[in-house]
């Protein structure tokens, strides 16, 4: 904000809102997220959404989104791509329909089926939205199911790699709240979770002040790795039961600690165990190496049902790939997944799985953090993740550091195969 001749100037910011408090609004603009004090915004509005990505751009990114995650089992029809990994995950066992099968589309979608039958499994098929729309009619005249609707979700890197995306958040309560998504369990679009969600909208704010270079901020698999968490939280001083800790007897009340009100919140032990906890979380070690460990593939089989070894091909098969570590007190409490792929330019989040014991202490954002920094060392310069749109609290966190959707898909099932 500026005076001149005693009036006041304003600037413009547009941008999507992720975050509104009392006292200021956060948005994510072109060249960073910007916050801004709410007693400066003079006048805000909704602006209309950009315009949809085009067909190019949705193949690009479904191309480089099959690379970060190879089947081992592979067959073409035309330009449609057939991947099979022994069951392990819908993306890697479904048909991706993109460009031109070589036949007609109830053809293209019977050779489909007769390839899944040779591979002993049910057939599947892929179709971003609305790139696919006319497979996807063809399935619904065919009687084919759906699986919940998963987001396509990217972000520029510098929104990640900021020095703010990976600090710890103002609200811990923000932070590793998606219980089995982005902070718990992942970015994927393979996982039934529970829920129904909405979309982003676009806000733009008239800014008494706003510098639109400030860009403060951040941004996992998505749908196969995805971010299906449901939030969960440690007991600690902050949320002691008061009733409880007040029949403890006059011995807790003398060295318990009190609120205003004279009530006891939590004892003295309870307090001290809180605090080596936030100290724990603060002095996290995050390690990226080149192949998991086997506490980490503990954890992923633990997240998606089992390892088959399709899976540790589906996981491992991409020349450049890392996988994120996250150690407190000698343990691993998370661990997530990239990979640069699309000729370089994506780094693909996923995997991205924090414990229930370590989770609302902003390691996701840490990890995801160090995996875009990784991620620009290599040349990429935007990320992908897969969500499904159901998972609104994982959607909560990747829009708080910057992500927005791409497109979306479907995966579709024969509903006389499906096991």
């Amino acid at each position: 904000m500026g005076i001149r001749e005693g009036r006041p100037l304003f600037s413009d910011a547009l941008g999507e809102l992720v975050e509104l408090s009392e006292t200021h609004l956060t948005l994510s603009t072109a060249r960073g997220q910007l916050r801004v004090p709410v007693a400066q915004v003079h006048r805000a509005k909704r602006v209309p959404p950009t315009r949809r990505p085009t067909a190019a751009a949705v193949v690009a990114l479904e191309r480089a989104a099959d690379e970060a995650w190879p089947a081992p089992t592979r067959g073409r029809l035309g330009e449609w791509l057939l991947r099979s990994a022994d069951g392990w995950t819908g993306r890697a066992n479904s048909a991706l329909p993109i460009g031109d099968p070589d036949r007609p589309l109830p053809a293209a979608v019977d050779a489909v089926e007769r390839w899944y039958a040779e591979q002993g499994q049910p057939p599947m098929i892929n179709t971003p939205l609305p790139l696919a729309a006319p497979v996807g009619a063809e399935l619904d005249a065919r009687g084919w199911g759906a699986r919940p609707p998963v987001l396509v979700q990217t972000a520029p890197l510098p929104l990640l790699t900021s020095a703010s995306a990976g600090a710890p958040p103002t609200d811990p309560a923000a932070a590793d709240s998606t219980g089995g998504g982005a902070a718990g369990g992942g970015a994927t679009g393979d996982d039934p979770p529970a829920a129904d969600s909405a979309g982003t909208g676009a806000a733009g704010a008239g800014a008494a002040g706003a510098n639109p270079a400030a860009a403060d901020s951040a941004g996992t698999d998505a749908a196969e790795a995805g971010a299906t968490e449901a939030g969960a939280t440690e007991a600690g001083a902050a949320e002691a039961n008061p009733a409880a800790a007040d029949s403890a007897g006059t011995d807790a009340a003398e060295t318990g600690l009190r609120d205003g009100g004279g009530h006891v919140v939590a004892s003295a032990d309870q307090a001290g165990a809180a605090g080596r906890r936030a100290e724990a979380w603060s002095g996290a070690v995050v390690e990226l190496t080149s192949a998991p460990s086997e506490a980490w593939l503990t954890v992923a089989a633990g997240r998606k049902g089992g390892l088959p070894d399709a899976a540790r091909h589906v996981l491992t098969a991409v020349d450049q790939v890392r996988f994120a570590h996250v150690y407190a007190e000698g343990r691993l409490v998370a661990i997530g997944r990239g990979t640069v792929t699309g000729q370089g330019r994506w780094l693909g989040l996923s995997l991205i799985e924090v414990l229930p014991v370590a989770r609302r202490q902003g390691l996701a954002r840490r990890l995801i953090h160090e995996l875009a920094t990784w991620g620009v060392s290599g040349g990429a310069t935007h990320a992908f993740l897969q969500v499904e749109q159901r998972n609104t609290t994982a959607i909560a966190l990747y829009q708080r550091l910057g992500f927005t959707t791409h497109h979306t898909y479907l995966t579709r099932f024969a509903l006389n195969s499906q096991r």
